[in-house]
């Protein structure tokens, strides 16, 4: 199945070299969840913060939840400013 797949700041650095915008279509496999895209993909979990499908925050407890075909997973890392 498709899925768009957008890392943000410092962790575009994980994105394949192909990716544009901060982003990629990624086929995965059926059932693949936002926690198991980023280990395959090589994000370290330490570094992610906020977690995002279609737009909508996912917690932590439920980052084992399965996308489904379109979906757009969307991350970024903690971040600090002043």
């Amino acid at each position: 199945m498709k899925i768009n797949f957008k890392l943000y700041a410092s962790l575009g650095q994980y994105l394949p070299a192909n990716a544009q915008n901060h982003q990629i279509s990624l086929d995965v496999n059926e059932g693949a969840t936002p926690i198991q895209l980023l280990r395959q993909q090589g994000v370290p979990e330490a570094e992610v913060h906020l977690v995002l499908v279609n737009g909508v925050f996912i917690p932590p407890s439920q980052r084992e939840n399965p996308l489904i075909e379109g979906d757009e997973l969307a991350v970024w890392p903690a971040v600090a400013g002043g």
